[in-house]
């Protein structure tokens, strides 16, 4: 077996307009195509994330909360790289969006911080 890259990252949210602004207008992801499934009351929104990787952003009614928190088993975050970590947390704290204080990774020395969409999904940014 021979996996090439990581082709998208499926999010389901509980309020499809919040999230889909948030995705859109706070990180600036491009939208390739959004679907609504009459069938299933269900918006997937497909958003480009650099030339490499797309988020699919899904919208269900009565979706259940996750229980878990990020130490739990499971997905722990999605991290973007950025090539200016102070330049991006500033644009996310111009959209009333917090981040944790920036840290050093202990074994990389690159910089990162964590802030959280509209659900609560821990979000990381991760300095080139």
């Amino acid at each position: 077996m021979q996996l090439a890259k990581i082709h998208h990252i499926a999010i389901i949210c509980s309020d499809y307009e919040r999230s889909k602004k948030f995705y859109t207008e706070v990180l600036g992801l491009p939208v390739i195509h959004e679907t609504f499934r009459a069938e299933r009351n269900s918006y997937k929104l497909d958003l480009a994330v650099g030339n490499q990787a797309q988020i699919e952003l899904f919208s269900f009614p009565d979706t259940p909360e996750r229980i878990s928190r990020p130490e739990a088993r499971g997905l722990r975050h999605l991290a973007f790289q950025v090539e200016n970590i102070d330049a991006t947390v500033q644009e996310l704290e111009a959209h009333q969006v917090s981040c944790e204080p920036i840290r050093v990774d202990d074994i990389t020395g690159k910089r990162f911080t964590f802030f959280t969409d509209p659900d609560g999904l821990p979000l990381e940014l991760y300095e080139a």
